[in-house]
């Protein structure tokens, strides 16, 4: 009984219940022993799919960071003007943080106790210059306000994107995804343009 139940536990399962509960306890309050009443099985069983509550934290994030920076390798944030691809991210982002809810609010919570909280902070460190960098290009072309500094600009945008993780919850059908993600790109780039106007990426 024990062989068939760890059969049918995969990593991926394993993960979705580790995010769960370390985002309802924080991940210094989660002990093996959480996961494994949570999960349903053995702590032995646990081990057989991973190292430690590290590789599940370390998975997780890199779910969330993955899927962050590969929006800024996409036809949209690569082509354009400035300010058209820094619209693309922050809307691309929003609906990243709304596919990937839990584990980018994993993400957001770490604190750099472990090395993989160091890593993974570094990592939101570099994802947000790269954004900070497309704006202070796009002030550069004009099109966004020249009297906005870019980092503070950044840590701004991403305050309000962030506070997403707080309360939004998903929606039968999406319809309200996708005005949620045209809504913070109007609310944040009616502000930061030279005309007043939001673009439409």
């Amino acid at each position: 009984m024990t062989t068939a139940k760890r059969d049918t536990y995969t990593p991926e399962t394993l993960l979705t219940v580790a995010v769960r509960i370390f985002n309802d306890r924080g991940y210094d309050g989660t002990s093996m022993e959480h996961l494994s009443q949570a999960a349903g099985i053995s702590k032995s069983s646990i081990y057989h799919h991973v190292s430690g509550k590290e590789e599940l934290l370390r998975r997780a994030v890199s779910r969330a960071l993955d899927s962050l920076f590969a929006v800024l390798d996409e036809t949209g944030a690569q082509r354009g003007r400035a300010v058209e691809r820094v619209e693309y991210v922050i809307r691309r982002t929003v609906e990243v943080l709304m596919a990937e809810l839990p584990y980018v609010t994993l993400l957001l919570r770490v604190r750099g106790n472990t090395k993989t909280e160091r890593w993974a902070l570094e990592r939101r460190r570099e994802f947000d210059q790269r954004v900070a960098d497309l704006l202070k290009a796009a002030a550069a072309e004009g099109d966004l306000r020249g009297d906005v500094d870019s980092r503070l600009a950044t840590r701004l945008l991403f305050g309000m994107v962030n506070s997403l993780v707080e309360w939004y919850r998903p929606h039968p059908g999406g319809g309200h995804d996708v005005q949620l993600a045209d809504t913070v790109v109007r609310l944040a780039f009616d502000g930061l343009r030279t005309d007043g106007t939001a673009g439409h990426v």
